[in-house]
């Protein structure tokens, strides 16, 4: 039926002739006339600031603020805000994330914790387990269960109240304009809506926003408006948090997630807290490296990758050749053992930040390496060394001001539960917890599940700022941030160059995942790394499972450079 769907939406797109207001003859769009996304025209450049994001409407909402002369963290919120009424499917106010703000004037970094957390009442019994030991009906990644208490609202506010310089009309009228006017729905879009086309129907709230009057997903090019969503961010834009966390909006969304099987109660939206942590740091080749804490694994890991591959000379290597391949690939496997074994919420568990990201450490793993052949890790001891897929958008400006914010509601769609009458989405954290009592990563009451997002500022050795990045892309995520920085540094890549170069994947499960076709690693490549004992699979090209990346490159001269992903529909704008 799926399939159907979809091969009828293109054909709809084919032949149908776009209604569009004049206004929207200037948007620019991530796909051609025949509906096939564009690869190509995703970069910027800008010499007073730049707004790198997953889409153009998204990134024309924080460039506005800019030009209005709002500070980064102004354009964030707006960006924020825009990104979850135009990509509902990734992200928006049912969900969370986290925010890493790179502050030019005090040298600050501060890392803002939005991340959901699991209800108070939620323990390892809330997901039935059935004989074959996995839970039953996939109730940790849709319907209530899988829901947990969102810190969106509450993350953005603090960091605007905090760090920004206009108010939440200012900062949020952008979005409450696309919710209300309209915007463009995209091929990846309409993608999304046909892939979950079942779950549309299995959760009518959910196929009330997103099909259309005939009961199907909207058309690639059809104006899309959400007047709920529009109401939901007034009332917000009025009243602040209060008008998410109590009253009509948030008596609505523990009424449909309870209608559901969830456990949340209005007592845990009103208790929800934003935590103000410190952000992991290291080096790599000199330049400084500043990114996501737990309950994030990512910036920890993405250290830990770094710090193993810079015992490798991988400058001397050709980007994306077998060997340079294999030495990520070795270096993913040992994170992920890692990971696996130590990483959680920190506020619950002893976590061995300062082992993981060690140099020894790094260095004791990377002995472990044989250049010429795959191997299987187990996680070692770091505390030893102890006393020494979601959206993502970047932000900078010609001050220097860095600002990295990477946000989910998890799976597409989340929960699949909306809130009908309000316009949003829940998520579905609570698939990011392991199921059973054994594993660090555990649901508790009040605590934070792993994540993998890593939003991440890059310094030069002198502390002057280079280089903001993330990704989506579920446990992908570090991995991609990752090679995307290697091409950067270690290969003289540009910003959109690094994006564009194919991705691998691997993790404990020893296989190496790649994209093939004409973009992607070659077949003389591939039969390298299987010589050396690694199993592959091919992903196609520009393939979604490998992230959607955004980032901003300072040059040389002083201008911007920002880099958005042709695997979505990310555009950068400057000026």
């Amino acid at each position: 039926m799926r399939r159907y769907l979809k091969l009828f939406s293109l054909l709809l797109a084919l032949v149908m002739v776009l209604p569009m207001a004049a206004s929207a003859q200037e948007i620019w769009k991530p796909y051609d006339e025949q509906g096939n996304p564009l690869r190509t025209d995703r970069d910027a450049t800008g010499e007073n600031g730049v707004v790198a994001s997953s889409n153009f409407y998204a990134s024309r909402a924080g460039l506005s603020i800019l030009e209005k002369g709002g500070n980064a963290i102004d354009a964030a919120i707006a960006t924020a805000y825009a990104i979850g009424v135009v990509e509902p499917y990734t992200s928006g106010l049912g969900g969370g994330g986290f925010m890493l703000i790179h502050s030019a004037e005090t040298g600050e970094d501060v890392f803002i914790d939005f991340r959901e957390v699991a209800p108070s009442l939620a323990t390892p019994a809330l997901w039935p387990i059935g004989e074959d030991g996995k839970v039953i009906g996939g109730q940790t990644s849709e319907g209530g269960k899988s829901v947990g208490v969102p810190g969106e609202v509450a993350g953005l506010e603090y960091a605007l109240e905090k760090y920004g310089s206009m108010s939440r009309q200012e900062v949020m009228q952008p979005a409450i304009d696309l919710a209300t006017e309209g915007f463009l729905v995209s091929f990846n879009m309409n993608a999304a809506a046909t892939d979950s086309y079942d779950y549309m129907i299995k959760y009518p709230e959910l196929g009330h926003y997103y099909l259309d009057e005939l009961g199907l997903p909207y058309e690639i090019g059809h104006n899309y408006t959400n007047p709920d969503l529009a109401k939901t961010l007034k009332m917000i834009a009025e009243n602040g948090k209060d008008a998410f966390y109590k009253g009509e909006v948030a008596q609505a969304f523990v009424n449909t997630v309870q209608k559901y099987g969830g456990v949340i109660t209005l007592q845990d939206l009103e208790n929800y807290e934003v935590k103000v942590r410190e952000p992991v740091k290291s080096t790599y080749r000199g330049y400084q490296l500043i990114s996501a804490p737990p309950a994030s694994s990512g910036g920890t890991h993405l250290i830990e990758i770094l710090n193993i591959l810079e015992n490798f000379d991988l400058k001397a290597m050709e980007p994306s050749s077998a060997p340079a391949l294999h030495l990520f690939s070795e270096a993913f496997k040992m994170a992920f053992a890692d990971r696996s074994k130590y990483m959680a919420d920190s506020d619950f568990q002893d976590v061995p930040l300062k082992g993981l990201t060690s140099k020894e450490y790094a260095k004791l793993l990377a002995d472990k390496i044989d250049p010429e052949k795959s191997g299987t890790y187990e996680a070692d001891d770091p505390y030893k060394y102890q006393s020494g897929s979601t959206t993502h958008f970047s932000i900078a400006d010609k001050q220097g001001n860095m600002v990295a914010v990477t946000k989910t509601i998890n799976y597409f769609w989340g929960s699949k539960v909306a809130i009908e009458g309000y316009g949003f989405i829940a998520n579905d954290e609570m698939d990011d917890f392991v199921p059973g009592t054994e594993s660090v990563n555990r649901i508790e009451g009040g605590k934070r599940p792993l994540s993998s997002m890593t939003p991440t500022v890059i310094l030069t050795a002198e502390g002057k700022p280079f280089m903001t990045v993330g990704s989506p892309g579920g446990t992908r995520i570090f991995p991609t941030v990752a090679q995307v920085i290697s091409h950067v540094i270690d290969h003289g890549m540009t910003i959109q160059e690094a994006i564009d170069a194919p991705r691998i994947f691997d993790n404990a499960g020893n296989k190496i995942v790649f994209e093939g076709g004409a973009m992607g690693l070659t077949p003389e490549t591939v039969a390298a790394l299987e010589a050396m004992g690694h199993a592959v699979e091919d992903r196609g090209e520009w393939n979604l499972y490998f992230g959607g990346v955004q980032g901003i490159v300072y040059q040389e001269d002083g201008t911007l450079h920002g880099g958005a992903d042709p695997r979505r529909d990310g555009k950068a704008l400057g000026f």
